[in-house]
């Protein structure tokens, strides 16, 4: 499962950087323009540990790639939520790939995690309550001795700001990394205007939700100092949003992003009901509803714990680019690819260069899906049309689905379903 070569820790963080470099920068002066400055500060807080939980609804996911026993899916790894989610479609094989080392390393710790923790309730100790003492002896005993070295080493390293990695499940996991620390510093800002998050969980109906939201979060995107916060590209960092993605929801807002977050965040608090919607769970209380676990994500529900298990070998992690990985695949090789909000972070000739291999590797009906911040699909602007010619694409469903997705921190939801495969010249 691991493809990390033999290479000094210098290499290896020499190589881990210039990947993530190469995906994020942009701009034609990389060292001294602002945009190339932005690029560059972006890429240096991304290097670190950013998301403890996926922010993708994995139930629209699985309606869009129509999972069977023969589905070969690959997807960015990020928290590993999905990838677990996906486990319970019973796919043949599902590739996991990501550029940041801390997301490589958690994903391979929920897979060992699941194939030898020995129940249901220790799985669940560890990442859906991830604030257990318990949890330290349980990794002692079942996880440590069947995890790679790579893995074992981040995990029992120091973080110069938390100590030892490994305590994160003790001190809940989920108020960890830049994602879990921005939600943090967030509830801390509404605290300063005398405003509670968590008064939204006690909600019991839809009007209920409504009515708190206009009364406690709604007048905080009022006041000045959060609105010139929303303007500033690198307060929107922790929220794992490069520069090139800022500009498309500043796009997406006319310019006036603190309204534009409020929307978005009022979806996720009003649109859903409260009891069962983990993201809101993680935006206002900081972690699942463990008492209930009906805010919880699938891969965390008893019913779906046997069947998880069973499937736990089918996964395979990769620490590269998707690019770099899927020139190593079979032709006709995959049939889902699931690629995040990855592509608001490339270029016109890095989305070609991704398709050029989606083509190659792709069996007939192959379906692609992934989000964006603003509304609309890069692809028409960015793809050769030879490539477009290859997919079907129904925007007005791709709304529909966008407006389901529990998340609600995206514009846009995207499926490509592929008609045909034919040869194509190599993209300029």
């Amino acid at each position: 499962m691991s493809t990390d070569k033999a290479l000094s820790n210098r290499e290896i963080k020499a190589e881990r950087n210039r990947l993530l470099d190469d995906a994020v920068l942009h701009s034609e002066d990389k060292s001294t323009s602002k945009r190339g400055f932005l690029d560059r500060l972006f890429a240096f807080m991304f290097r670190g540990f950013v998301y403890p939980q996926i922010w993708e609804d994995p139930e629209i996911d699985l309606e869009a790639m129509k999972i069977t026993e023969d589905s070969r899916i690959m997807t960015i790894a990020s928290g590993g939520c999905n990838i677990m989610n996906y486990l319970t479609e019973n796919p043949e094989v599902v590739k996991a790939v990501d550029l940041n080392p801390a997301h490589v390393a958690l994903t391979r710790l929920k897979i060992t995690a699941l194939k030898h923790l020995p129940d249901y309730e220790s799985f669940f100790l560890f990442f859906g309550h991830a604030a257990e003492k318990r949890n330290i002896k349980n990794y002692e005993t079942y996880i440590k001795p069947s995890l790679d070295p790579f893995t074992r080493k981040y995990w029992e390293s120091w973080s110069l700001l938390d100590g030892k990695r490994i305590n994160y499940f003790t001190k809940n996991l989920y108020q960890f990394g830049l994602l879990g620390r921005t939600i943090s510093f967030v509830h801390i800002v509404a605290r300063i205007y005398g405003k509670d998050p968590r008064e939204i969980l006690k909600a019991q109906s839809l009007e209920e939700q409504k009515e708190i939201f206009n009364r406690t979060l709604a007048p905080v995107f009022e006041k000045k100092a959060v609105k010139w916060l929303c303007n500033m590209p690198v307060s929107l960092y922790g929220l794992g949003i490069p520069p090139s993605q800022f500009d498309e929801l500043h796009k997406a807002g006319g310019g006036d992003m603190a309204n534009l977050l409020k929307k978005r965040l009022e979806r996720l608090a009003c649109d859903f009901p409260i009891q069962d919607n983990y993201f809101a769970w993680q935006a206002f209380g900081r972690g699942y509803d463990i008492k209930n676990k009906r805010a919880i994500p699938r891969y965390l529900t008893e019913q779906n714990y046997n069947k998880l298990k069973e499937n736990a070998g089918k996964v395979e992690v990769y620490h590269t680019s998707l690019t770099s990985f899927l020139e190593a695949q079979r032709e006709q090789s995959l049939d889902c690819y699931v690629f995040l909000d990855a592509q608001d972070w490339m270029n016109k000739a890095q989305l070609n260069a991704l398709w050029e291999q989606v083509l190659r590797t792709a069996r007939p009906g192959a379906r692609v899906i992934f989000r964006t911040a603003g509304e609309d699909s890069p692809l028409d602007k960015a793809l050769t049309q030879e490539f477009l010619n290859q997919w079907n694409y129904d925007p007005e469903n791709s709304k529909k689905m966008v407006a389901r997705d529990r998340s609600s921190i995206y514009g846009g939801f995207h499926v490509y379903t592929l008609s045909n495969v034919k040869p194509i010249k190599k993209a300029a």
